[in-house]
């Protein structure tokens, strides 16, 4: 699944991912955990289709299993499905190998990479379901005009509240904020000694949301754009709100992530995704809370939106198999279970209505859709978002602009 796995370890879904990826294009010769012997299995012809995932959990592997299976039986060829322990490690020793997966999860920071060294095939036009994906989610995996593979579910980022110290506060649902100025003025009644109003990850993976507010964004058309003047606004707003002690970064009030601060009520509200529904009902059942659209900023609504695709090696050999169970995997009633099993939302326009009746309390995160930016997906933007991560951190005592600066240098050598 897209998602953040809720932990130390990871402290963000596409931070994590991001870490990883720059390791993943450096192509080694060992082991991928499939048959290392070149021109056996897929790549021949023939043979059990591979797929390789990162999971979130039992939940998302038996699903997924089960999914395969179920094609397997209808459509008479065999599969199998390997969960990664280090999926961008075992996708990148597969290829140096000689023997990919025939099908993987692929992120979109990972996907340049792969497709200027031709490792993938650019299957995503082929598909008879393309015209159903959002489309800011074909965008996410078209590098050069070519829709390179069909996005496997999405996630975006609202504001989670917790109901109870909201009520507590004095406040109502007429107070649910809708700008920046409410947002604020709702952090502050909601900050007391021990809580602080909002809590969010010290990342451009959630404070990239404000920029997108602000109606900035670090790339801009292909060009990079990440000192612009709604960027500094964005940046400075949320510096005025951390100095003043009604926002927080999550590590600051001792959590690992956002969800973990929500949890443990050191934060009122915090900045997530969806993946934070199943942290809750796991790890905190017994807060309640409640899912609102981000705010709106100088530059109207706007949030981030994160998502996966089913990465097709280049070299397979049964690729029309191989689309045909991407067709069936990205399939209305298979992604409505998906959801089901393990928290996504559907990558396929079709699936919205239903997904929204089964997901009243949720609906905020599919109504940031129309609003959502994604992360950079050019060759080397992992690396610069690391860079761009780790200068957030001092956010609180720092110049913003000069952290858009740095950013930009660092984006329009890539962007070039």
């Amino acid at each position: 699944m897209t998602r953040h796995t809720p932990n130390r370890r990871a402290r963000t879904w596409l931070g994590a991912g991001a870490l990883l990826t720059t390791g993943a294009l450096a192509l080694t010769a060992c082991g991928s955990g499939f048959d290392d012997t070149p021109g056996e299995g897929q790549a021949s012809g023939g043979g059990t289709l591979r797929l390789l995932i990162g999971s979130s959990g039992d939940a998302e592997t038996k699903a997924v299993t089960d999914a395969v299976a179920a094609w397997s039986e209808q459509s008479g060829v065999q599969a199998e499905v390997q969960t990664a322990n280090d999926l961008p490690q075992q996708l990148s020793q597969g290829f140096a190998a000689g023997s990919p997966p025939d099908l993987f999860y692929l992120a979109p920071e990972a996907l340049a990479g792969y497709a200027a060294n031709g490792s993938i095939a650019a299957y995503g036009d082929d598909l008879a379901n393309k015209d159903d994906f959002y489309p800011s989610l074909v965008d996410n995996f078209t590098v050069d005009g070519k829709f390179y593979c069909a996005p496997k579910d999405f996630s975006t980022l609202a504001l989670i509240i917790n109901t109870d110290l909201w009520s507590a506060a004095g406040l109502t649902d007429a107070d649910v904020p809708t700008t920046w100025d409410q947002l604020a003025s709702v952090a502050q009644k909601l900050t007391t000694d021990g809580r602080v109003g909002l809590a969010f990850g010290a990342e451009y993976q959630r404070i990239g949301a404000f920029m997108a507010e602000a109606g900035g964004g670090l790339v801009t058309d292909g060009k990079a754009t990440a000192d612009s003047s709604a960027n500094v606004e964005a940046l400075n707003y949320v510096k005025t709100h951390l100095n003043d002690g009604t926002f927080a970064f999550a590590s600051d009030v001792g959590a690992g992530w956002g969800g973990e601060a929500f949890g443990t009520q050191k934060a009122a509200m915090v900045i997530e995704g969806n993946w934070i529904t199943g942290a809750m009902s796991a790890d905190y059942p017994g807060v309640k809370y409640q899912v609102a659209e981000l705010p709106a900023g100088p530059g109207g609504k706007g949030t981030l939106q994160f998502t996966n695709c089913w990465g097709m090696a280049a070299d397979s050999g049964n690729q029309d198999q191989a689309r045909s169970l991407v067709e069936y995997l990205t399939s209305t009633d298979q992604q409505l279970a998906f959801s089901k099993a393990f928290g996504p939302m559907p990558s396929i326009q079709s699936a919205a209505d239903a997904w929204s009746a089964a997901n009243p309390d949720l609906t905020a995160f599919l109504s940031g859709a129309e609003n959502a930016q994604f992360p950079p997906n050019m060759a080397g933007a992992a690396d610069v978002i690391t860079d761009f991560n780790a200068q957030l951190e001092s956010l609180k005592t720092g110049d913003p602009q000069a952290l858009l600066q740095t950013a930009q240098s660092n984006l329009e050598a890539i962007t070039k």
